[in-house]
């Protein structure tokens, strides 16, 4: 039986613009862009049903505990409550869901495995009531010992985070509480350091970053008339949505509907389930829609956040500069629940060598199940960590060989041809010399610009800013330099395809083209790209991007820098589709009439065909007339494979990206304040189908990489394995004041396997931005400084 509730205030409508032009290498302005900046655009927490409950979830106090009791008598019998839901009340066999691996559960069973883990669920109709009604639920616990570390986790006596695993990585890892290991040898390692006349090695330690999205996790849940659900909600990755919920609901993947509602950023932190499933479940229960929004302190409990890591490497070189081999073991912390652990590992080690040539490696990666925060998909993923080890690495090298640190990378960095650890070819340009000489040969920033500025100086130009704690005294501006490799789309094997429909009709006398994915749009600008394809593919002046959802084949996930190679490929394949059977259309209905339907290259522009030579056969809504042209096709890369278990070769990768960053930084050496002054960049991006965006893009990844380098932490207590700071007030993260001037020089230098040539660029700017502002810090102090972030007391030496 058909839905036929009342849509929800707040669902996403077509969206749609006319332009004259506003094809491809356009910067055409968003469609969205002014909704947002002024405070008109529907979040998905701005939903809204005249008949709604609030959903609400209570989590677990404690890291690790058995649960014991639980009693929901006195939040089932408060006014205003519908519905209390544990464990117990789950509908179907299947109770745990999982990207990868199906670990995590729905509702804690016996067992809470971290702080914050959900427990129970209520419905009630005002969410002050929902609240005040699940802190009545009482649970008893006998608390267990904690897992936070390397030495805790893999211990012989340790306790087994999963027991019983039955997942395809338990058979090869050394201990039940890694969850993934990812070996990488090539070459002779321990021979090639025989040859070295300088060898240096450092550890290194990464913290917890968290996404910090704006937007908290936020969803309605609509129960259909079938027994099915309408869920809209922010994510990433609808279709793998989909499939972790239905099986826990019980229902068919056709009874579930998603749409895509309003997305206030994302960075990885939406592609694991949060709170859909948890809304779906008290839909269900009381027929009722029900919205469920996090505030600021649950969301730090409700997603994962990148993996916090221990780094070892060791690096030898010639006299003469030539790096002669590399050694490295990392560490990941991925946490209580898989999520994205395994393919992070896969990342962190296949990319630990950076962009450079070495011929003789021997490396390994392990994601740790512990009691810590999960943790999964963050913008850099595992390429992020690696990068910041790495290029301090490359600093010691120069320093120790008394050579310029950026004509040292220069020395030994790859190039189209190269042959990466893992055994494959870059096969497309990997300028990172030209990058690097790019960032270098800017001019730099004037000098402690306040003492020129006489009356006029602005504090907030000085280190510690509006606190005006500092007055020039001791402060030393230091220069730094770092370039990294990221990886763009899915790899080792994974199916990655995206899906495009395109409806080409006309309207009102004018050929428009829709077009329809399940593209999340979570800030990237995808929907305006989509639209500059179809302008120049179908060469018609209007478009319309549906909005998003499961009624269309996948469009797989908004992460790992993919969605304008795949989705954006699909809409060009698509497109292309289209315009062939317009073309074959118009042969039929006008072919007799020029000779050019049937000898020439014909192209669409301006919402007509016309020959190459420029000569208009007819136009696209005389040939279209009523009828409608609707295709829907799937789009892939060139395939990859899995890396070996073993040696860990293998071409596991579609493409590879690069970015260089200087940073300059003006550091009060007394106090331990850092000011960055300039975080300038440079980025091969292939080809910017539109630079705004490209620009946006490259800016707001760098300045994360700002973040995590001086600020960004989630504290995690060693010894209770409890977050100390979910909150914006004790996690810190750049603000328009930290945030100095981002100067970027973008090179386009196709890539032929690629739609247009393009690169993924989202994720590039995050990696090298950090150990960029490291290095400037450590030229001003002199200091090592191992661990990111970098605090005050690590530089007036109080801690």
């Amino acid at each position: 039986m058909a839905n036929t509730r009342t849509a929800p205030s707040g669902t996403p409508t077509n969206v749609t613009q006319k332009h004259n032009q506003g094809g491809i290498g356009e910067s055409t302005l968003r469609p969205d862009g002014t909704l947002k900046v002024t405070g008109e655009f529907a979040y998905s927490s701005d939903m809204w049903h005249e008949d709604m409950l609030w959903g609400q979830t209570l989590r677990s106090p404690v890291a690790h505990a058995e649960i014991e009791s639980i009693d929901i008598s006195e939040a089932l019998a408060m006014p205003g409550v519908y519905s209390v839901l544990t464990y117990a009340d789950l509908p179907a066999a299947m109770k745990n869901y999982g990207l990868e691996i199906q670990d995590t559960p729905v509702l804690a069973n016996g067992r809470v495995r971290h702080h914050g883990e959900p427990i129970a669920l209520v419905a009630a109709d005002h969410p002050e009531t929902a609240r005040r009604a699940a802190a009545k639920i009482k649970i008893d616990f006998k608390e267990l010992p904690v897992v936070t570390d390397e030495a805790s986790a893999l211990a012989e006596d340790a306790i087994l985070i999963h027991e019983g695993r039955d997942d395809h990585h338990a058979g090869h890892v050394p201990h039940q509480n890694i969850v993934h290991r990812q070996p990488i040898v090539r070459g002779n390692a321990a021979e090639a350091a025989k040859k070295a006349d300088v060898i240096v090695s450092g550890e290194y330690t990464f913290g917890m970053q968290d996404q910090a999205f704006l937007g908290p996790e936020s969803g309605l849940a609509v129960p259909g008339e079938d027994g099915g659900v309408d869920l809209y909600v922010a994510t990433q990755w609808l279709h793998s949505d989909l499939k972790q919920i239905a099986p826990v609901l019980g229902l068919p993947e056709e009874k579930v509907r998603m749409t895509l509602s309003g997305v206030g950023g994302a960075f990885g932190g939406r592609e694991d389930i949060s709170m859909q499933i948890h809304a779906c479940l008290l839909a269900l229960a009381t027929n009722k829609p029900v919205k469920m929004v996090y505030n600021r302190f649950e969301s730090f409990f409700g997603h994962v956040h990148r993996h916090p890591a221990k780094l070892w490497y060791e690096h030898g070189a010639t006299k003469d500069g030539k790096i002669t081999h590399m050694k490295c073991r990392i560490v990941l912390d991925g946490g209580a629940y898989a999520s994205a652990s395994p393919a992070v590992v896969g990342n962190a080690s296949s990319l630990s060598v950076g962009p450079y040539v070495i011929d003789d490696v021997d490396i390994e990666a392990i994601a740790l199940y512990t009691n810590n925060p999960p943790c999964g998909a963050m913008r850099g993923f595992g390429a992020v960590q690696a990068c910041f080890a790495y290029e301090a690495q490359m600093d010691k090298l120069a320093a120790k060989l008394g050579m310029d640190p950026v004509e040292f990378r220069q020395l030994n960095a790859m190039e189209q041809g190269t042959v990466m650890p893992t055994g494959q070819v870059v096969d497309s340009p990997a300028p990172v010399a030209e990058l690097l000489r790019r960032v270098k040969e800017r001019p730099l920033p004037p000098e402690r610009q306040w003492e020129t500025a006489g009356e006029g100086a602005d504090v907030r130009a000085l280190p510690g800013g509006l606190s005006n704690t500092t007055h020039g005294e001791g402060v030393v501006r230091g220069v730094g330099y770092a370039v990294g490799i990221k990886n763009v789309g899915f790899s080792e094997g994974f199916d990655d395809y995206s899906t495009a429909r395109v409806r080409l009709e006309v309207i009102n006398g004018e050929p428009v083209a829709m077009v329809h994915t399940a593209m999340a749009e979570v800030g990237q600008g995808g929907v305006t790209v989509h639209a500059q394809i179809a302008r120049t593919e179908l060469g018609v002046t209007q478009v319309t991007i549906h909005p998003a959802d499961t009624q269309v084949g996948s469009a797989g996930s908004t992460s790992a820098s993919r969605q304008t190679y795949m989705t954006g490929g699909a809409v060009k394949n698509t497109c292309e589709a289209v315009r062939e059977a317009l073309l074959e259309m118009g042969r039929r209905k006008n072919g007799s009439y020029h000779p050019a339907w049937a000898h020439a290259e014909l192209l669409l522009e301006g919402g007509k065909v016309v020959t190459d030579g420029g000569e208009v056969l007819a136009d696209i809504a005389d040939i279209l007339e009523d009828e409608a042209i609707d295709l829907e096709l799937e789009f892939r890369h060139r395939p990859t494979v899995p890396f070996d278990l073993v040696t860990g070769q293998g071409d596991g990768h579609v493409q590879y990206t690069f970015a260089a960053h200087r940073a300059v930084v003006e550091v009060d050496t007394e106090l331990g304040l850092v000011k960055v002054v300039e975080l300038a960049t440079a980025q091969d991006v292939g080809k910017a189908l539109n630079m705004l965006s490209v620009v946006g893009q490259i800016q707001g990844g760098t300045t994360q990489g700002l973040g995590v380098a001086v600020m960004e932490e989630i504290i995690v207590d060693p010894r209770t394995a409890k977050v100390r700071n979910p909150s914006f007030t004790d996690y810190l993260i750049p603000t328009i004041l930290d945030t100095p001037t981002i100067p970027v020089d973008v090179l386009e230098l196709a890539d032929p396997n690629a739609p247009y040539g393009l690169r993924g660029l989202g994720e590039a700017p995050t990696l090298s931005s950090t150990p960029a502002v490291l290095a400037a810090i450590r030229q001003a102090t002199g200091l090592e400084l191992n661990k990111t972030p970098i605090r005050p007391e690590a530089l007036t030496g109080t801690l």
